[in-house]
């Protein structure tokens, strides 16, 4: 099932614009941006789209702004998943941050869930009718129906434009074609068509989710660092050498391999004093062993001494006696 795939499943390789293309196309959106998602209203009507009915979708907020509306559409999306005995784990503080490589990540888990059940298949699911039941569900649809006209409206004011610049009398094209690639400064229309627009914003898009790749990365193992840090500061094992060569390369200023030659220097001599240490530290076990027993021999003659001087004279003929009457043969009649 997809709720149980790793990070290197293919559905984690599908790329921005398919994401956006399959969302817009599901539920009759117009996203140009992942990280517009964030929300976590897309996301329950994506699970309404899937289970009919399963989303109370008069509960999610299609006009959340602030972080706590979000937290309640992805409440939402966490009863559905307990309901389904769905056991992915919704990161909600990282998805409301807007981050895009969160967003995405997130949704590539959406789609491929979404395409394992029934073979994805979403025939006959109203997105406009079910969308109207939630907050700001209308105003989100009308939105989305108006932008595409407006965008059609555009290109056709700057068609009949185009044909009378065509029309007119051209004098040096060579140089107004040169001042024709330059942009604007005046404040006029950009001279980037759609298409180039588009892809420029699709680099800026990779460049950050790049960008945000390489700071997670850092940040965890500067965490890691942090944690060895901190545990070379135990005062049980801090002033030991090897500790003392892990903070001299923590610590290191400069990206030098002589620092790390150093420690292992440092390392090998404390070695090859040590094993001196333990053979002497053995000898004195083995000489201690002997003085031990040795004392404890000395004791018990004291102890039997101090017993034979303690006994009074009756005692010792009483001990006599039973020697005599037990036929011991070191007793004479």
């Amino acid at each position: 099932m997809a709720t149980k795939i790793g990070m290197m499943d293919s559905a984690y390789f599908v790329g921005r614009s398919e994401i956006l293309t399959w969302i817009n196309t599901t539920l009759h959106l117009n996203l140009s941006k992942v990280e517009e998602a964030c929300t976590g209203a897309v996301q329950c009507q994506l699970m309404d789209a899937v289970h009919p009915g399963m989303v109370p979708m008069h509960k999610v907020n299609f006009d959340a702004k602030t972080e706590y509306e979000m937290i309640q559409n992805y409440k939402v999306l966490q009863d559905v998943f307990n309901k389904l005995n769905i056991t992915k784990h919704i990161e909600v503080s990282k998805l409301v941050k807007g981050r895009p490589l969160d967003n995405l990540e997130f949704m590539q888990w959406m789609k491929r869930y979404c395409d394992s059940v029934n073979g994805g298949s979403m025939h006959g699911y109203n997105a406009l009718e079910r969308r109207e039941t939630s907050k700001g569900g209308k105003d989100t649809s009308k939105k989305n129906v108006t932008s595409q006209p407006s965008t059609k409206s555009t290109a056709a004011k700057h068609a009949p434009q185009n044909a009378r610049r065509s029309d007119a009398p051209s004098v040096n094209a060579a140089n107004q074609s040169v001042k024709a690639s330059k942009p604007s400064s005046s404040g006029g229309s950009s001279v980037y068509s759609d298409a180039e627009r588009t892809a420029y914003e699709q680099q800026i898009t990779e460049l950050k989710l790049s960008v945000d790749s390489l700071e997670k990365e850092r940040d965890f193992y500067f965490a890691k660092l942090r944690d060895i840090e901190i545990l070379c500061q135990c005062p049980d094992i801090e002033n030991l050498p090897v500790v003392e060569t892990i903070k001299r390369i923590l610590y290191a200023t400069d990206d030098d391999a002589s620092v790390v030659a150093e420690a292992q220097a440092i390392i090998s001599q404390n070695q090859q004093q040590v094993e001196p240490l333990a053979t002497i530290l053995e000898e004195e076990e083995d000489l201690l062993k002997v003085d031990t027993q040795k004392r404890k021999n000395i004791i018990n003659v004291d102890v039997d001494a101090a017993a034979n001087s303690t006994l009074s004279p009756r005692q010792r003929i009483s001990d006599a006696s039973d020697v005599h009457c037990s036929g011991s043969p070191l007793v004479t009649y």
